[in-house]
């Protein structure tokens, strides 16, 4: 836990010192010591919100103080505190705070109080936030996790790339098992893996990318053609977690997994993409959930001397 708990920090606290710079995924990956892919999902699931999010949240937290100290225009104030544009401060601001620079800016010279300021709003942001009933019970049964370590040998594979919102990866599914079919490649002989290549939390949905593949046997004859690629996934170790519920919260059972399991145990995120096992067909379940056995690599933590 202790390692998590640093790491997170030291971005946090890169952050701080280089708010009004640009800063990149890869450079606080770089600093937690965590792959890219990786690095996303920790940080999100241990902080409540990505990166960019949060150096945004920054940024805006710093922009009060010039307001309300400060005769600078909104433009400059905008400038020295990163903001590509007026535009994107004046847009971010708002979306956070619910009113413009201008009448914070009234209400702050007048008040100021900046931490009166920011926990009014915190508290009325969080009276927005509810979970319904079935959300909480999902909730509870994922903290309460049962988590398997297994050992995966390495698979070759054909898969169909998706590119796009990950709830339509079904358009792959879709070429890849009529292929699969033509090929006589069926469960439970072969296995149809999921790969999601891209956190949709810091990647635009329209950019996520998603490999749909089913494993092949060694001797099969790799014909590539438009609809279809081959690739190999190394095997190792692997977290295993089986998912039976809706598939809209398969991603807090990544959130959970990355955030809460992953830093209480005694193993680290490895440089491999995580696994997800389809284990049926969610528009032929009776109640319409998914089955999914993720596993995500991991390895090893080194003690720290």
């Amino acid at each position: 836990m202790d390692r998590y708990i640093h790491s997170i920090r030291q971005v946090q606290d890169y952050i701080e010192r280089h708010y009004a710079e640009k800063i990149t995924l890869d450079q606080l990956a770089d600093i937690s010591k965590f792959s890219k892919y990786h690095f996303s999902r920790i940080f999100t699931s241990s902080v409540g919100t990505t990166p960019l999010a949060y150096i945004t949240q920054q940024r805006l937290k710093k922009s009060l103080s010039f307001l309300m100290d400060t005769d600078m225009t909104i433009l400059e104030i905008s400038t020295l505190c990163g903001f590509e544009s007026i535009s994107n401060y004046n847009t971010a601001f708002k979306k956070y705070f619910e009113k413009t620079p201008s009448k914070v800016r009234k209400s702050l010279q007048k008040e100021r109080n900046i931490s009166l300021f920011l926990s009014n709003n915190e508290a009325e942001r969080s009276g927005q936030t509810s979970y319904d009933g079935r959300e909480n019970n999902f909730l509870r049964r994922i903290w309460q996790m049962n988590i398997q370590i297994r050992e995966l040998p390495d698979y070759e594979v054909a898969y169909v790339r998706h590119v796009g919102s990950y709830l339509e990866t079904y358009h792959a599914w879709g070429q890849l098992g009529t292929w699969a079919a033509k090929n006589n490649l069926f469960p439970p002989s072969h296995y149809y893996i999921g790969i999601s290549l891209d956190d949709p939390a810091t990647t635009e949905e329209y950019a996520c990318r998603y490999d749909a593949c089913i494993t092949i046997p060694s001797d099969f004859k790799k014909t590539e053609n438009e609809e279809v690629r081959f690739q190999s996934l190394p095997g190792g170790l692997y977290a295993l977690y089986s998912f039976y519920d809706a598939i809209d919260k398969f991603a807090i059972a990544y959130q959970v997994i990355y955030g809460q399991w992953l830093p209480s145990s005694e193993y680290d995120p490895d440089d491999r993409y995580s696994l997800e096992f389809c284990m049926n067909n969610p528009t032929e379940d009776p109640e319409g959930k998914a089955k999914v056995d993720l596993y995500v690599p991991i390895r090893k933590r080194a003690e720290v001397v």
